[in-house]
């Protein structure tokens, strides 16, 4: 057997068993795991992965190899989720309330931060919203606050970055995205002032 040819069968076994483990794997696995499995450099993972996920993608698969938490991990492709979710989803109710999407978002921009400092943001209790996270895995306590109390202190765990496709935090748009420019700040204050008295 040729050097090319085995080369070339040892980079295929390579991608099978990339495949297989990625299929079977309940969360993202990190390069530097993947690597010691298949007995390759963590940079060579990344490299066979980025070209495993540009050949679902130029093939419309239904899932895509997407790089998220810090590790590699199959997923529907993001344009069938609606099919996903009917499968999924179908007679359960687990969607989070807007209470606790605002909650969440609050904690993933502000963290690490307290229970108290979320009710100030949102202007109301927090307690059973932030049990609710918990529960889910979607917020995890991180920290104490080393002042008085040593209240416990709340960040996103890596299943929150998973469910948002995301790799990092870093990949979290910015709050500017979202935040009125001055124009219209002013503008809602003067419809919010009473008429002036003549």
């Amino acid at each position: 057997m040729s050097e090319a040819l085995s080369r070339s069968s040892a980079g295929g076994e390579a991608r099978r068993a990339l495949e297989a483990i990625l299929m079977v794997a309940e969360s993202p696995v990190a390069p530097g795991q993947l690597g010691e499995l298949l007995e390759l450099a963590p940079s060579a993972v990344d490299e066979l992965c980025v070209t495993l996920a540009a050949q679902y993608a130029a093939s419309e698969r239904g899932f895509v190899l997407a790089r998220v938490a810090g590790g590699w991990q199959l997923q529907t492709a993001p344009d069938l989720d609606a099919y996903v979710e009917r499968y999924v989803l179908d007679g359960q109710s687990s969607r989070l309330s807007a209470a606790a999407l605002e909650t969440l978002a609050i904690v993933a921009y502000k963290q690490p931060i307290s229970r108290a400092q979320v009710g100030a943001v949102r202007g109301v209790n927090v307690d059973g919203v932030m049990r609710t996270l918990q529960v889910r895995g979607y917020v995890e306590e991180v920290a104490r606050d080393p002042g008085p109390g040593q209240a416990a202190l709340f960040g996103t765990t890596s299943t929150f970055l998973e469910r948002l496709g995301l790799d990092s935090l870093r990949d979290l748009p910015p709050l500017a995205d979202f935040v009125p420019g001055a124009e219209t700040v002013e503008a809602f204050e003067q419809g919010l002032r009473p008429p002036s008295q003549p």
